[in-house]
């Protein structure tokens, strides 16, 4: 791709980067078979070619890592430890930050929390005693990765308000009454996709002597993000939604609490030495990898770090803007549809605005019965419920869900066209076949789609958590 600007035509009428399954083809429940229109990118994004191609390179070389004499072996530790410094330069990450592989955010966040636990134990913190120094705050937006592993520990919670300016005030007040040792934030939310200020948050988290860790499972895929610029203390954020699918995620930061906590995963590589009665463990990035790592997800990832770094800044978000703009146009144009947002201020607020993510909901429509019928109908797949932030949708006023269209690098126009299309279809003519609800989602009745012939053709949920994506 050309170091210029695209055209804006260019930009949103093809994928500003191809993606593996961009030509996928869904079939509809009528008949026939269309262009799948992934809107659901904030869910897990498809990998980048250039990713994907790059775990073919690597996987004929796959060994265990660290300790084998062999080619393979060899070959393999050195991708798996280079890893770490590409990783390492996408986020400006310090000289001296530890790069944990682990398996996603979740795994990230509940990592920096035994350490965080480990560190409130050395101060005399027993379960059930909340005034040792100190507590997690966290706001009320957070996904529950990043609320569920602090309740576990003396904490407190900020309702956000109706705008980026007032949230920050309510976030001062919290830490000005002390007692805060980490201030737990999201980047962007999972539910709309605004950008919180991350640089200010983690200025007044200094400045009343916290920590902060950022949970940038949704920034990271979209924004550029710089610990040595920022001053973040923690990094976490996963593969699965940076266009590496392949099972990693990564948090970066601060050695010394990582190094004072106790291992995430017991077991081998975590050592230094072992007794039949006692275990010396061991500091840095081994300490809490216990195991044969994941060495082909931690190179697809930091390739998906490689591939984005070198976007053309001014391409990237312009094709993101336009995309989300025109969605967002389209939907706001529809009676009946509610497009969701946090802030009033967030579109003006410096640093801030929108990734590519837009909520909204039908009103009248069940909001997993629109994204059954969108995806039976109209080949389009977007998201519904509450987005593992029942906290969040509580407060909104949605205790029933929302619906969520969300897209990246493989997006283009007729996607967000489609969705605009098939709502407009909806609210026109009403729904084209008939649904019911089985075991807990809703479905085509007499579904008879084929799915490939190595996967199970089973269209209903049976078992599926109503909340496990981030």
């Amino acid at each position: 791709m050309s170091s210029a600007v695209l055209d804006a035509t260019q930009l949103i009428d093809s994928p500003l980067l191809p993606v593996v399954g961009q030509d996928l083809a869904a079939p509809l429940i009528h008949g026939g078979h269309v262009r799948y229109a992934n809107l659901d990118y904030a869910a897990s994004a498809p990998a980048i070619k250039d990713v994907a191609a790059h775990l073919n390179e690597v996987l004929p070389f796959y060994a265990s890592v660290h300790r084998g004499a062999g080619f393979a072996s060899q070959v393999s530790t050195s991708v798996y430890e280079n890893a770490r410094k590409i990783v390492a330069g996408f986020v400006g990450a310090r000289p001296d930050d530890t790069v944990i592989f682990t398996r996603n955010t979740t795994d990230s966040l509940n990592l920096l929390a035994g350490c965080v636990e480990s560190i409130l134990q050395q101060r005399g913190f027993t379960e059930g005693r909340s005034n040792v120094h100190g507590e997690v705050l966290y706001l009320d937006i957070e996904h529950h990765a990043n609320l569920l592993p602090w309740q576990a520990l003396p904490h407190r919670s900020v309702v956000g308000a109706d705008s980026i300016a007032a949230t920050l005030d309510r976030v001062e007040t919290a830490l000005r009454a002390g007692n805060v040792l980490l201030v737990a934030v999201t980047g962007a939310s999972n539910v709309t996709g605004e950008v919180l200020p991350v640089a200010e948050l983690t200025a007044l988290a200094h400045r009343y002597g916290a920590r902060i860790v950022l949970d940038a499972a949704q920034l990271a895929p979209h924004r550029r993000i710089d610990l040595t610029a920022t001053g973040i203390d923690y990094l976490a954020f996963s593969g699965h939604k940076l266009y590496a699918p392949f099972g990693a995620g990564v948090l970066v930061g601060r050695p010394d609490w990582l190094d004072a906590g106790h291992p995430h995963l017991a077991g081998g590589g975590a050592v230094k030495d072992v007794r039949l009665e006692s275990i010396s463990w061991t500091t840095g990035p081994a300490r809490h990898e216990g195991g044969t790592p994941n060495v082909l997800g931690a190179a697809t990832l930091a390739k998906a770090t490689s591939v984005l770094a070198a976007l053309n800044a001014d391409d990237w978000h312009q094709h993101e803007q336009q995309l989300r703009a025109h969605l967002v146009a389209g939907l706001n144009e529809l009676e009946g549809v509610t497009v969701h947002s946090l802030f009033s201020d967030a579109d003006t607020y410096p640093d801030c605005g929108s990734i590519g993510v837009v909520n909204f909901s039908v009103t009248g429509y069940d909001a997993g019965l629109v994204a059954a019928y969108l995806s039976a109908e109209h080949g389009v797949g977007v998201r519904d419920g509450k987005f593992c932030a029942h906290p969040l949708l509580n407060r909104l006023g949605l205790p029933a869900g929302s619906l969520r269209a969300s897209f990246g690098v493989g997006s283009q126009l007729e996607d967000a066209q489609r969705l605009v299309a098939g709502i407009q279809t909806l609210l026109q003519e009403g729904l084209g076949w008939d649904y019911v609800v089985d075991s807990g989602r809703w479905v085509p009745v007499n579904d008879n789609r084929e799915y490939p012939s190595w996967a199970p053709n089973t269209p209903g949920t049976a078992g599926a958590a109503p909340c496990s994506i981030h």
